[in-house]
């Protein structure tokens, strides 16, 4: 008997000592979609079924957001994050970090709200002392499964250019790859973690001089196992036969594995890592209908309230369009941007010569049909105004190479970028966060500021669709593509 006893003890030992797996849930970039988009896809309460669903069914499991949870809906615009927070914490979030859109209202409501989160707060490469941030974030984590340990850090996007310089002040950003090889060298040798997850929020692929990539960062670095990316909305989906690529060697010809789920909260990604061998495999999960059946009821009555305030709006018509203007699209971008021009026009008693604004501070496209206050303000979510700035030929050259550069912004009809005079002085009417050199829009802020609206730019928009009283709008552009 005391042969066999000590046998089933070996046995156990034997079982406790082999680890399983760890399976690391994240999003990215979910701007605040707290419900399905336009076509029936992601929304917050059908996320949490399939968190909750790997929870039920998974001993380890760690839930990570890569930044920019918020702005983009009217759930942020009326109610300034306190759904995304509320909602986020819900679902037990883990691991969150910053994105550039947290930024949006300023350091001092960032840090009174993130100290809200029940997650840890974590970002490795933003030294935060003397501002009001300081304190409310740590460098690295260390997650223990099955007797192995797991390291993270944050690392971030340079702000400047990024993120309008008044919501940084006393911020100082630390180059992202010293900061990446110095934490996985110390995780790797002093807390002597078993793997490093680096949770990133500075794009997949290269896009700026200032800021390293996920790719650059992986091959730049030696210790870092898995690279959890966001803010280039980069849909990284291995079984797509078409599928960027997310196994890419490091400095010493080690293979990191890069995530990264797109936007809007469309998909759930999930990284089942072995915690024996310390080998990963990802995969995406659609967030879609087929799991509304199984919705949880108290989070659909948390959402209710904020919801109803949304709902007046989408009910609120202010127009009608006469066709599609699609996300992104050229119709969209330079209609909004003859609107721009012609209530600037409106606005001063000299004449302006064009306007231009930037793809990236338009949210969504507009379908053909009835205009609703709801659909204005989304897709024109940011706190920005309409200006007018006296700028130098040479300046507004440089200005459409960096505009060109991304693949091209809104520009008025009537205005041939090809043929601007470096010599002449134009007046161009834009918003203040490009004029601001946002948008890595340098080039604008050499120009001189003569005048700035009192009210945000999607305020002045319905207003010039209302003033239509009903009659439906047909736009052409005739602006050269860039």
């Amino acid at each position: 008997m005391k042969r066999l006893i000590t046998s089933i003890a070996i046995s156990l030992t034997a079982l406790a000592s082999v680890a399983g797996n760890l399976v690391i849930l994240h999003t990215n970039d979910t701007h605040s979609a707290i419900d399905p988009d336009d076509k029936g896809l992601g929304g917050i309460v059908r996320r949490k079924v399939l968190i909750d669903s790997v929870r039920a069914s998974q001993p380890n499991v760690l839930l990570v957001d890569a930044g920019d949870a918020v702005q983009g809906t009217l759930y942020f615009t009326l109610y300034d994050g306190e759904v995304e927070r509320r909602l986020m914490n819900e679902l037990g979030y883990d691991i969150q970090i910053l994105g550039n859109h947290e930024f949006d209202n300023g350091m001092e409501r960032l840090a009174a709200q993130w100290r809200q989160l029940n997650a840890q707060r974590l970002s490795s490469n933003y030294d935060f002392r003397g501002t009001p941030l300081d304190s409310v974030f740590k460098p690295y984590a260390i997650k223990e499964y099955d007797g192995k340990k797991i390291g993270i850090i944050a690392l971030n996007l340079n702000p400047e250019g990024m993120i309008a310089a008044h919501n940084t002040v006393g911020l100082r950003y630390l180059d992202a790859i010293k900061a990446a090889n110095a934490l996985a060298w110390y995780l790797s040798n002093v807390e002597h973690v078993d793997a490093v997850v680096a949770v990133s929020h500075i794009g997949y692929d290269k896009s700026t001089d200032n800021t390293p990539s996920d790719l650059e960062v992986a091959a730049a670095t030696e210790g870092i196992d898995i690279i959890i990316g966001g803010h280039s909305h980069t849909l990284i989906d291995p079984d797509a036969p078409d599928a960027p690529a997310f196994r890419v060697p490091n400095a010493v010809g080690d293979t990191v594995l890069i995530a990264q789920t797109g936007s809007r909260g469309r998909e759930l990604g999930e990284i089942t890592l072995d915690l024996s061998t310390m080998q990963a495999r990802s995969r995406l999960i659609p967030v879609d209908s087929r799991l509304d059946a199984r919705a949880d009821s108290s989070l659909e009555a948390i959402i209710a309230p904020y919801r109803n305030g949304i709902d007046t709006l989408k009910k609120t018509r202010i127009g009608n369009l006469s066709q599609d203007m699609p996300a992104g699209s050229d119709i969209l971008l330079n209609w909004v941007a003859d609107e721009m021009l012609a209530a600037a026009r409106g606005m001063v008693h000299f004449d302006v010569d064009l306007s231009i604004v930037n793809k990236g501070g338009i949210r969504r496209g507009l379908p053909k049909g009835p205009v609703t206050k709801e659909e204005i303000m989304t897709m024109l979510p940011f706190d920005n105004h309409l200006v007018l700035l006296e700028i130098k030929g040479s300046d507004l050259i440089n200005a459409f190479k960096v505009m060109k550069g991304r693949g091209g912004d809104g520009v008025s009809d009537g205005f041939d970028w090809r043929n601007i005079d470096p010599g002449r002085t134009y007046m161009l009417a834009t918003i203040d966060y490009l004029a601001n050199g946002g948008d890595y829009m340098e080039p604008l802020t050499h120009a001189t500021q003569l005048y700035r609206s009192e009210g945000k730019l999607d305020e002045i928009l319905m207003e010039r669709i209302e003033s239509r009283h009903g009659k439906s709008i047909k736009y052409k552009s005739a602006a050269p593509r860039m």
